[in-house]
């Protein structure tokens, strides 16, 4: 049965190595476990899906509730699903710098990445809309 996992969590460390160091461990760990998804990473927040068998999705989720690189780690989403939305990706990545604000100011107050203050589907529909409009980097 296929999962899918929306969580937002603060950077510990915000460095650009910190947070290519993330992506890459994603990258490599990910396929193994049959596990896809996207990050969106600005402010010092993330906000990312994930997608695979519930074992497996629920696994890595404990891994990253552990993990001393996040912090404030919130469950915003959790579903089943007939089929998966990113599975294009290992672990995909948006890139906030090429982005239109507007995207951010349709689904939040302010326009930055703030999913703390969002509902998990409205998360959800901001995620799939940055994906859909913004330079996207890791595509498997």
């Amino acid at each position: 049965m296929l999962v899918r996992l929306l969580y937002a969590s603060r950077a510990v460390d915000i460095t650009p190595e910190a947070i290519e160091s993330i992506l890459a461990q994603s990258r490599q760990h990910n396929p193994l476990s049959g596990i896809t998804g996207i990050l969106c990473y600005g402010g010092g927040v993330f906000l990312q899906a994930i997608e695979g068998g519930r074992m497996q999705v629920s696994e890595l989720f404990g891994h990253i509730m552990k993990d001393p690189r996040h912090r404030d780690i919130a469950l915003l989403h959790y579903e089943e699903i007939d089929e998966r939305r990113f599975g294009g990706w290992s672990m995909g990545q948006v890139n906030l710098t090429k982005l239109n604000h507007a995207i951010l100011l349709k689904h939040s107050e302010k326009p930055e990445l703030d999913p703390y203050s969002l509902s998990g589907k409205v998360s959800l529909a901001l995620l799939e809309d940055l994906m859909a409009n913004a330079a996207i980097c890791g595509r498997v």
